[in-house]
C-alpha cells in the first residue's frame, strides 16, 4: 500500500473532481493524506482519507495581496500563498513516508512541495490544459500591449518573489506557466481531448479522462418529487460568483408565466427572501445537487464553471452559457463549437432575450444530438476509474506499491 500526499487549495471546483479519484485510489489499497481548506473537511473524509488544512483565510488574504488585474499579478498571489502553505504543510507531515504526491494544478503550491520533497508528482488539472507555449503567448500579449510603468512593478514582484522561495525553500521556479498550471510528469484533466481546445497539441503526458462524476459526499435537502415528469429548466452560477439577485428576478421575468418547471440554485451568500414573490413554477434553493438534478433537466442555464459544464455534457443536457470570469469564455466558446448549446453575456441581458434562447435551443434537434455525442464520448472516458488506471501505471515506473 503506497502513501499519497494530495494538495488542494482550490474551491469546488477544484475539490469535486477529485473526490472519486480519492475514493478510487482509496479501494484500490492506497492511503490518501489530503491537504485542503477546512470547509471541505467533513466530504473528504467521508471518501476515508485522512484530512489534513491550512488557514484558507490567511490563504485567500496572500493570495489577493498579489493583485487581481493582470494574469502575472495572480501569479504573484499563488507565489505569496508559499508561506501560507509550505510550512504548514511540512510541520503537520514531519516524520512521515510518503511514496508520491498529487496535487492540484493551480492551487497550493503542489510542484513547490513535489520538489522540496523529492516526490514523484501528478497534476490534477480541473479546467482545460495549456501548453507552456499558449501560456507563454498570453504574458508576451500583456507585456507588449500594457504600459511599461505597470508591466515592470508586477514582474520586478515576481523576479523578487521567485529568488525569494529559492533561498527559502530551496526549490526551483524557472518560469510563470510552473506556478499558475503546476505542470509535472503526469497530467490528469478532467475533460476530453475533443473538448479541449487544441487538445492535439498536447504528448503523451495529459491523460484526458473525461468527467469525473461520482456522489460530492454533501447532504442535500431536494424534494425530488417535485421535479420527477416535469423535465425542469435548471439554473445555476455556481458555487463562487453567484450572488446575482437581479439575474435571477430576471429569471422570473422571464419564466414565471410559461409552462416551463425551473429549478434555481441561488448559493448560499443569497437571502431567498431577497428575491420577492417567487412564480409557482420556481423551485428556488440555496444548494441544488446538481449532478442529482441534472438527469432529469431538459436544458441548464449556467455560468459555465468546467465542473458544471462537464457535469451536463455527461447527463446529456443542452446549454445556455452565461460566463462570469476566468475561463468561462472559453468553456462557452467551445460549448458553442461543439453545437451543445449557445453563449449570452450577463450584460444587457433581457428576459425576452433569455427566453427566447430557451426556446432556440430547445426547439431545434441539432441540439440534442451535438449533446447526445458529447455525452456518450464523455462516459467512454472512464472518468475517475481511468484517472485511477493512469496513476497506478505511472507509479508503477517507479516502482511503488
Amino acid at each position: 500500500m503506497a502513501r499519497v500526499l494530495f494538495m488542494n487549495g482550490g474551491s469546488e471546483g477544484h475539490i469535486n473532481p477529485t473526490i472519486g479519484v480519492v475514493q478510487e485510489l482509496i479501494a484500490r489499497g492506497e492511503e490518501v493524506v489530503y491537504f485542503a481548506s477546512e470547509a471541505y473537511r467533513e466530504r473528504l473524509e467521508k471518501t476515508g482519507a485522512s484530512v489534513r488544512t491550512f488557514d484558507d483565510q490567511q490563504f485567500i488574504k496572500a493570495f489577493i495581496s498579489g493583485g487581481r488585474n493582470y494574469l502575472l499579478e495572480r501569479i504573484n498571489g499563488l507565489l505569496l500563498t508559499a508561506d501560507i502553505v509550505i510550512p504548514s504543510v511540512l510541520d503537520q507531515i514531519k516524520d512521515e513516508h510518503f511514496d508520491y504526491m498529487i496535487h492540484d494544478s493551480m492551487f497550493g503550491c503542489g510542484r513547490l512541495l513535489a520538489q522540496i520533497l523529492k516526490l514523484p508528482a501528478i497534476n490534477s488539472c480541473t479546467s482545460f490544459a495549456q501548453t507552456k507555449e499558449s501560456f507563454d503567448r498570453i504574458l508576451e500579449h500583456f507585456s507588449t500591449e500594457t504600459p511599461a510603468e505597470i508591466v515592470k512593478p508586477i514582474n520586478d514582484k515576481f523576479q523578487s518573489l521567485m529568488a525569494r522561495i529559492k533561498e527559502k525553500y530551496d526549490a526551483e521556479i524557472h518560469s510563470p506557466y510552473e506556478v499558475f498550471c503546476n505542470p509535472a510528469p503526469l497530467t490528469i484533466v478532467y475533460t476530453t481531448k475533443e473538448f479541449q481546445p487544441h487538445g492535439e497539441a498536447f504528448d503523451q503526458t495529459y491523460k484526458f479522462v473525461g468527467p469525473s462524476i461520482s456522489s460530492r459526499l454533501t447532504e442535500a435537502n431536494f424534494d425530488f418529487t417535485a421535479i420527477k415528469g416535469k423535465s425542469p429548466i435548471y439554473i445555476s452560477l455556481g458555487t463562487v460568483f453567484n450572488h446575482a439577485i437581479d439575474f435571477y428576478k430576471l429569471c422570473f421575468e422571464a419564466f414565471g408565466n410559461t409552462d416551463h418547471a425551473v429549478v434555481m440554485s441561488v448559493g448560499k451568500k443569497t437571502q431567498i427572501s431577497d428575491l420577492g414573490e417567487i412564480p409557482e413554477n420556481f423551485l428556488v434553493q440555496n444548494y441544488v445537487p446538481q449532478t442529482d438534478v441534472l438527469p432529469y433537466t431538459k436544458l441548464f442555464i449556467t455560468h459555465g464553471g468546467m465542473n458544471s459544464t462537464n457535469e451536463a455534457l455527461y447527463y446529456g443536457v443542452p446549454l445556455i452559457v452565461i460566463p462570469q470570469s476566468a475561463d468561462q469564455p472559453i468553456i462557452a466558446e467551445q460549448v458553442a463549437h461543439a453545437g451543445a448549446g449557445i453563449k449570452l453575456q450577463m450584460q444587457g441581458l433581457t428576459a425576452n432575450q433569455l427566453l427566447e434562447a430557451v426556446d432556440h435551443v430547445l426547439s431545434l434537434s441539432s441540439f440534442k444530438i451535438a449533446v447526445a455525442n458529447s455525452s456518450e464520448s464523455f462516459r467512454k472516458s472512464g472518468g475517475f476509474h481511468q484517472a485511477v488506471d493512469e496513476i497506478l501505471e505511472f507509479t508503477s515506473q517507479y516502482n511503488i506499491d
